[in-house]
């Protein structure tokens, strides 16, 4: 097991390694996709998996989530159902969340 003492130089030698390695699942992820050719089952597999990825991140937010992270995921649908662009929702939601937990 690696153990880095938590000094200055442990903390920015672990910054760095999380650095690299965010960049090596970026850059490998292009990388291997570089090789697939894009058809219509390709595109339509890689547009299903970014909707399952926010699923799996909204689900459990729902489901164990406080009443503020409740309405803010409410209002964020509701945002994208009427105006159909997602920073706009997200940000509402994000103020929905603040506002909710500030005055409750």
């Amino acid at each position: 097991m690696l153990t880095l003492e938590t000094t200055a130089t442990g903390t920015l030698l672990l910054i760095v390694i999380m650095g690299l390695v965010t960049l090596l699942t970026r850059v490998g992820g292009v990388l291997i996709m570089s090789f697939v050719p894009i058809n219509q089952r390709v595109e339509g597999f890689i547009n299903g998996m970014s909707g399952s990825v926010l699923i799996a991140i909204l689900v459990p937010m729902a489901w164990q989530g406080d009443t503020g992270a409740r309405m803010a995921l409410l209002v964020t649908c509701i945002m994208m159902f009427v105006i159909k662009k997602p920073l706009p929702a997200i940000t509402a939601g994000i103020a929905t969340a603040a506002l909710w937990r500030f005055f409750f």
